[in-house]
């Protein structure tokens, strides 16, 4: 279902959360990919995120076009990259 805003942009109607039943809610995102072993960051992706426990979905159409981003060898390598700090998980925490 899809309902018109006052600005005439329509919203998607997400739904109930499958894992704990609340409202989602459409917010743009940042998703994230392992493509061959290397971190890939997609922003500003429409999706329902659940206020309560964080769960994410996109819609089928969103994902499509997640697939041909990532399935573009030009548009990886032209994409900006930026660095990303790596912890390794130690039992116990100095």
């Amino acid at each position: 279902m899809v309902k018109i805003m006052n600005n005439s942009e329509p919203i998607y109607n997400y739904g109930r959360c499958h894992v704990c039943g609340e409202m989602m809610e459409e917010k743009q995102i940042k998703q994230d990919f392992r493509i061959k072993g290397k971190l890939v960051v997609i922003e500003d992706v429409p999706a329902g995120v659940c206020p309560q426990c964080g769960e994410k979905v996109v819609k089928a159409d969103v994902g499509r076009q997640i697939a041909a981003l990532l399935e573009n060898p030009d548009r990886l390598r032209k994409a900006r990259t930026m660095k990303v700090p790596v912890i390794r998980f130690a039992k116990e925490v100095a």
